[in-house]
């Protein structure tokens, strides 16, 4: 899971730099799937060292981003009848928004398994 955050905070980073210089450098909220990157690239890195700590640190932070980005993503219909006010900002919220949800659903799979392996490998010592 380390690796997955670490690769999804560089998604993220990109998808921010990317709008940015997409949108003229016009405002700065276009980074901030950047600095949700980034956090989430640092909670993989602490990952690295501390898997627990750094994933459910990440996982926190992404649950924000969603709820951050959530606004914008209910603008979807506006976008795609051609009325939305800043379109730039409504996709880039789109594709911040399913990522985090995938590494949300990752993240939960994730401790799932960790789970079910710590009590099938509890059961075999107490056999």
């Amino acid at each position: 899971m380390p690796r997955t955050t670490i690769g999804l905070g560089i998604v993220l980073i990109a998808v921010g730099v990317i709008a940015y210089v997409a949108t003229a450098f016009a405002s700065w909220t276009a980074l901030i799937p950047a600095i949700l990157g980034a956090v989430i690239l640092v909670c993989g890195l602490i990952g690295l060292k501390n898997q627990k700590l750094g994933i459910h640190i990440a996982l926190v932070v992404a649950i924000l981003g969603i709820f951050g980005t959530a606004m914008n993503v209910m603008q979807v219909g506006a976008l795609i009848a051609g009325e939305a006010e800043r379109p730039a900002a409504v996709i880039t919220s789109i594709i911040t928004f399913v990522l985090l949800i995938l590494y949300v659903v990752l993240g939960v799979r994730s401790f799932i398994a960790a789970r079910r392996w710590k009590n099938s490998a509890q059961a075999e010592t107490a056999a």
